[in-house]
């Protein structure tokens, strides 16, 4: 059995991307962040949905019309096709553990 608080005994300078299920429509992914943000003048522009939760850590989105989230423990949210965002940052004690899901959530 695995647990999705189960940390590598070493964690990589990027981002680490796991994926847990996926198929033709979705993506279940387990993202670690340890202090890792976009590049400046990056943005994430996604062809499909994402619902995102932070399981542990903290961290800030941002969208291209410059509003920002700070996301704590708990906090999700769902962020449609082609919104525009950045992560702005995560924390790095504790790393930040996400469950990220990605796929076409309009028939939900």
């Amino acid at each position: 059995m695995n647990n999705i608080f189960d940390l590598p005994p070493s964690l990589p300078d990027k981002e680490l991307f796991e994926s847990l299920i996926t198929n033709d429509n979705i993506l279940i992914e387990r993202i670690i962040s340890t202090g890792q943000t976009t590049p400046p003048g990056e943005w994430y522009d996604q062809d499909k949905d994402e619902w995102v939760i932070l399981l542990q850590g903290e961290a800030i989105l941002a969208y291209e019309d410059g509003s920002q989230i700070k996301l704590t423990v708990g906090d999700y949210l769902f962020i449609p096709a082609h919104r525009k965002h950045r992560v702005e940052y995560t924390s790095s004690n504790p790393p930040c553990i996400w469950l990220a899901i990605h796929g076409d959530m309009s028939k939900v």
